[in-house]
C-alpha cells in the first residue's frame, strides 16, 4: 500500500483564513501563516480520515540536523501527529510555540 500520496495544492485556511499556496517542493499539508492543518490523512495525502478536525500546532520537536517537526493535536479526536516544517513556515509561530513549554 502507498504511504505518500504526493498532493501539493493551495487552500484556504479554515482557521485563519488566508490563502495558501502550494510549496512546489513537496506536499503542503498546513497553513503557513498559523501553522494549523486539518486531519483529513490516515497516510499522507489519501484523504480517508473522516474526523476533519483542526490540528492546532501544540508543540515543536528537532528532528536530524536542521530539522523540526511541528508536533499537532486535533481538537476534535484528540490524535497526536507529527509533520515537518515547511520552509516558509511563520517563524514568529514557531518561537512563540517553543517558549509556551
Amino acid at each position: 500500500m502507498k504511504r505518500f500520496n504526493m498532493i501539493d495544492e493551495g487552500f484556504t485556511c479554515l482557521v485563519c483564513g488566508k490563502n495558501v499556496e502550494p510549496l512546489n517542493y513537496t506536499a503542503r499539508d498546513h497553513c503557513p501563516f498559523c501553522l494549523c492543518s486539518i486531519h483529513i490523512d490516515n497516510n499522507p495525502g489519501d484523504r480517508s480520515n473522516n474526523c476533519k478536525g483542526i490540528l492546532r500546532p501544540i508543540d515543536i520537536e528537532k528532528s536530524k540536523k536542521d530539522t523540526f517537526k511541528i508536533i499537532y493535536k486535533c481538537d476534535k479526536c484528540g490524535l497526536i501527529k507529527k509533520n515537518k516544517m515547511a520552509l516558509d513556515d511563520n517563524y514568529d509561530m514557531i518561537l512563540k510555540i517553543m517558549s509556551n513549554k
